[in-house]
């Protein structure tokens, strides 16, 4: 797996289909990894607003990240539509012993290209310490279209949100 999303298998989506990242409270094995992204394949293809199929896509990074990607350029997420993935991300959650919804876990790789994460004091702890520096690549939750996925995914920490958090 890679930490950078394999955004080549959606070369046919517009650069501005919305995103969503849910992060996992822990990591997920392969085995587990395999079978959630095969739930959320099914998922999207089910999908629908207003009963018109949505052309959305998922994938599970690093076991530990669920990007979901609606391009609106056929048929738009609704309110409904995207309480319907909220639910099944919450259910899927549930059967893996996993919170999708973790906001409070931050993460970042090291020179080796190794993911790491931490909650807050953690993250404090590790940039006091110097395991994060300036040029330190973070992950960037906050993404919200396939541009900024692309372009942003990965800020260095001089210039991402998550100096604010310590």
């Amino acid at each position: 797996m890679s930490v950078t999303p394999s955004i080549a298998s959606l070369q046919d989506f517009s650069p501005d289909s919305r995103v969503w990242v849910y992060q996992s409270d822990r990591p997920l094995g392969a085995d587990e990894s395999v079978r959630i992204g095969q739930s959320l394949d099914v998922f999207c293809r089910q999908w629908t607003a207003h009963n018109q199929q949505l052309k959305a896509a998922a994938e599970v990074v690093e076991g530990r990240y669920i990007i979901l990607m609606v391009d609106e350029t056929r048929a738009g997420a609704s309110g409904c539509s995207i309480d319907k993935s909220v639910h099944f991300l919450e259910e899927l959650g549930r059967a893996a012993g996993a919170d999708f919804f973790e906001r409070m876990r931050f993460g970042w790789l090291d020179e080796h290209g190794t993911l790491h994460t931490a909650d807050r004091s953690g993250l404090s702890e590790a940039h006091k310490t110097c395991v994060i520096g300036e040029d330190t690549l973070m992950v960037n939750t906050m993404v919200q279209n396939k541009r900024d996925l692309q372009e942003n995914w990965l800020l260095p920490w001089s210039r991402s949100w998550h100096k604010r958090m310590v």
